[in-house]
């Protein structure tokens, strides 16, 4: 892979990363149930702390694609640490869907009964979806 192809892949990982860390810390401001609560209320919601501390699985395997691409730009695709790199994606892609799944199960049963949780789960089977694809595909290459 030429190294531009790589610096642009690079690129569009950092961008994915700004733009999902912007989005974690913007959405629970304009979520519906904080339209009355203070800064820290928001912020201390027991559901969006589950949130941040799962994204961090999202980061983690973020950062090891950066790096695997890294090894591809220097033609150290089939090296030990490229097939590390690439194992370290597969389990955080595993821990990912296991930890949307427990947020899942954890609306399904604890919302509230005048709300439709079908938007949230659908959602989760998206992600959940994407992170098997994405753990199949890192097996398949490791």
């Amino acid at each position: 892979m030429k190294k531009n192809s790589v610096r642009l892949f690079q690129a569009l990982i950092v961008f994915i990363g700004i733009v999902t860390l912007a989005i974690l810390i913007r959405f629970p401001l304009t979520e519906g149930r904080a339209a009355n609560l203070d800064l820290f209320s928001i912020y201390a919601d027991p559901f969006i702390l589950y949130g941040y501390a799962a994204s961090i699985a999202f980061f983690v395997a973020l950062y090891q694609a950066f790096k695997f691409l890294g090894y591809i730009g220097q033609n150290k695709t089939y090296s030990l640490r490229s097939v590390d790199t690439i194992k370290r994606i597969k389990y955080c892609a595993i821990v990912l869907s296991v930890l949307v799944v427990i947020a899942g199960l954890y609306i399904k049963v604890s919302h509230n009964k005048d709300d439709d949780p079908a938007g949230f789960l659908a959602i989760c089977v998206v992600a959940i979806l994407g992170c098997i694809a994405v753990a199949t595909g890192a097996a398949v290459n490791s």
